[in-house]
């Protein structure tokens, strides 16, 4: 699954055509899209913009897949909206997606047991729904559970993965170890853009990093698939994407992206979101060179793999 950029237009506006562009690409390369994450700036979006993203996401995908983030906008020292999450559960609903609940302050407030009391409560709401452990680098209203509470969300059957978004191994790897154990059908979904390469480890992903190239990782994934090891030189230049778009400041890392989908001319501007954080001009010409480094990763696809070693 991927999290899809909501572009921007130069003038600083949302860029539907270019959004609808991107999430048609993303479903033809292979990949779920799932918007309205924090990758689409969810957080900064009012509900008529959330509601748009979901019509112009459905018509793109057609009859595919759609995963999307249900998230509520509060305050520190705010009460867990019920409603408000059903409200925005109700409209992942009407265009068939499936839910990812998006961290809030009165969601994480809490203790590990009153957040996975309120996941409980959401679960009488729907069939399915996907979690996320996100950490406060990427918004501050973020929570990374305990191991123990790990445990306990996978007793919930209505949650059927959740993203981990720590970016640390060693907490994924525990992660998947319990999972294992407990709950072997359960996806752990890494949204570690600093290891990519969980993927070996039993992971599934959910990745920012890959909406700046939905068909590379595609082409990454079937290789690791078929045991080509191809995967590995592939890999490695998406993860130098990773490494330097997910630097300090993280949340700057959307600017990256943008930055990204211009390069390879796939979106009109590199705009990030009015309120979101930008990276330096001078990032670009980094940008391009390590995307120079995945077209050569990628063109080792027109060659025999036995060629390729």
């Amino acid at each position: 699954m991927s999290a899809i950029l909501l572009p921007c237009t130069a003038d600083r506006r949302i860029d539907w055509d270019g959004f609808a562009a991107h999430v048609a690409r993303t479903a033809a390369a292979g990949i779920t899209p799932a918007v309205n994450m924090d990758t689409g700036y969810v957080h900064l979006l009012d509900e008529a913009a959330r509601r748009e993203t979901l019509r112009v996401a459905r018509e793109a995908v057609g009859g595919g897949d759609l995963v999307a983030g249900a998230c509520v906008v509060d305050a520190p020292g705010a009460a867990f909206d019920e409603p408000g999450y059903g409200r925005q559960l109700d409209m992942i609903a009407a265009v068939d997606g499936l839910p990812v609940i998006f961290p809030s302050y009165g969601l994480t407030a809490g203790g590990d047991a009153e957040m996975l009391a309120c996941y409980r409560r959401l679960a009488r709401r729907v069939p399915r729904f996907i979690g996320f452990e996100l950490s406060p680098v990427f918004v501050p209203s973020g929570r990374v559970l305990s191991l123990d509470a790990y445990a306990e969300m996978l007793q919930i059957p209505e949650c059927i993965a959740a993203k981990h978004s720590s970016l640390s191994r060693r907490l994924e790897w525990e992660r998947l170890a319990l999972r294992d154990r407990v709950r072997p059908d359960f996806r752990v979904l890494t949204g570690n853009d600093l290891a990519i390469d969980m993927v070996r480890y039993g992971s599934d992903w959910l990745l920012g990093l890959s909406t700046a190239a939905p068909d590379a990782f595609a082409q990454r994934d079937r290789w690791w698939a078929a045991g080509d090891s191809r995967f590995d030189e592939l890999d490695d230049a998406l993860q130098a994407l990773g490494d330097f778009a997910f630097r300090s400041p993280v949340p700057a890392y959307k600017h990256s992206m943008a930055q990204a989908l211009h390069l390879r001319g796939l979106i009109a501007a590199d705009e990030p979101h009015p309120q979101s954080q930008r990276r330096p001009e001078s990032d670009r010409e980094i940008i391009r060179t390590i995307l120079e480094r995945i077209d050569v990763a990628m063109r080792a696809a027109a060659v025999p793999a036995e060629e390729a070693v």
